[in-house]
């Protein structure tokens, strides 16, 4: 399978951490910066105008918000809040989007579905924050929140349950922390790893998985351990070089209403002048024993994303390589070299 180069989308002024899809408007949504430090680079969280020009998807900036001193490093959303984890923190956003008819402005919804068609040539490209004419977007900050409490405190991942009632959040102190939407109220704390959560997925049925640095990936119902995945003893082993999980997510299974499948991925815990392959592995949603194990190349993967209707898996690699799998076979289907296409294909 050859590499493809992709199309750039769009090139923020500043380094992008977090994406996102706002399904009911087509608005992806970039955030990052530069963080604390001085150099000149600024934070924010971006909202992007996806639409089809001439056959090919074009991204205009809609709306650009400020986050000052702080760089957006993970994101989740639910509806038309989004959580943002900011250095230790988690800072909630709303953002409501509105189009202009007849010149009253109705919000955007459901009846629009997607990037929008649109004839005609590609506009000039906006220099401005200034948004599109019959479209208006407003952000508004609301609740802010302390997540992670180590000596270098920082939130690595956060994501919503399935009634976007409860957010979860995990970082580098090991706890995994749940809190009510939007109020931010802790209502659950628990020790699930010794050092950094890398990441944490919740399934609809409550259960929550997370992967850690000290090499566990591990099943929850609240804060009660259910089981511990073993990949590394139903796998490929090998004994001088020992992996950890990198990444985990829950999928529907096609065709299998309410049937659901949890994939992995395994990365050697230390970079090594030869570098033993990385991979990736299914792993039944009930058992949590693995089906299927293969691997995904010797780039050291950094994250992993699932398509809505869980026919997909996009792999995202840190030198900025996007590869894309079928989930049932783990057969590619696509990949490429190129970093901005590390912004389309995990967004699936």
């Amino acid at each position: 399978m050859g590499r493809r180069r992709g199309v750039e989308l769009y090139r923020a002024p500043f380094p992008l951490y977090a994406l996102q899809v706002d399904p009911s408007s087509g608005l992806l949504i970039a955030a990052g910066g530069g963080g604390a430090a001085k150099t000149g680079i600024k934070n924010g969280v971006h909202f992007l105008q996806l639409e089809q020009i001439n056959g090919c998807l074009s991204a205009s900036l809609l709306h650009s918000h400020d986050t000052e001193t702080r760089a957006t490093m993970n994101l989740a959303l639910a509806g038309d809040i989004l959580a943002a984890g900011q250095d230790a923190h988690c800072q909630l956003l709303r953002f409501q989007v509105q189009q202009q008819k007849g010149g009253k402005a109705e919000k955007a919804g459901s009846k629009e579905q997607g990037p929008r068609q649109r004839k005609g040539a590609a506009p000039a490209e906006k220099k401005s924050e200034v948004q599109p004419e019959g479209v208006e977007l407003k952000v508004k900050n609301l609740e802010a929140v302390q997540t992670d409490f180590s000596t270098e405190p920082l939130q690595k991942v956060v994501c919503f349950n399935h009634d976007n009632t409860l957010l979860a959040t995990g970082g580098t102190d090991g706890h995994v922390r749940f809190w009510k939407v939007p109020s931010l109220e802790k209502v659950l704390e628990f020790k699930a790893h010794e050092g950094e959560i890398e990441d944490l997925a919740l399934g609809p049925d409550g259960k929550l998985v997370t992967v850690g640095w000290d090499f566990k990936a591990s099943v929850w119902q609240k804060d009660q351990l259910v089981a511990q995945l073993q990949w590394q003893e139903n796998g490929p082993t090998f004994s001088n070089t020992p992996y950890r999980y990198q990444a985990c997510r829950f999928g529907q299974v096609p065709d299998q209403p309410g049937g659901l499948r949890l994939f992995t991925v395994q990365i050697p815990h230390k970079r090594l002048r030869q570098p033993p392959p990385c991979y990736l592995t299914a792993w039944d949603s009930s058992t949590f024993l693995p089906l299927r194990t293969r691997s995904c190349g010797h780039e050291v993967i950094s994250c992993l994303s699932v398509s809505e209707s869980g026919t997909f898996l996009g792999l995202g690699t840190v030198t900025g390589s996007v590869a894309i799998y079928i989930a049932f076979s783990f057969q590619g289907a696509f990949l490429c070299g190129c970093c901005s296409c590390y912004v389309l294909g995990l967004l699936l």
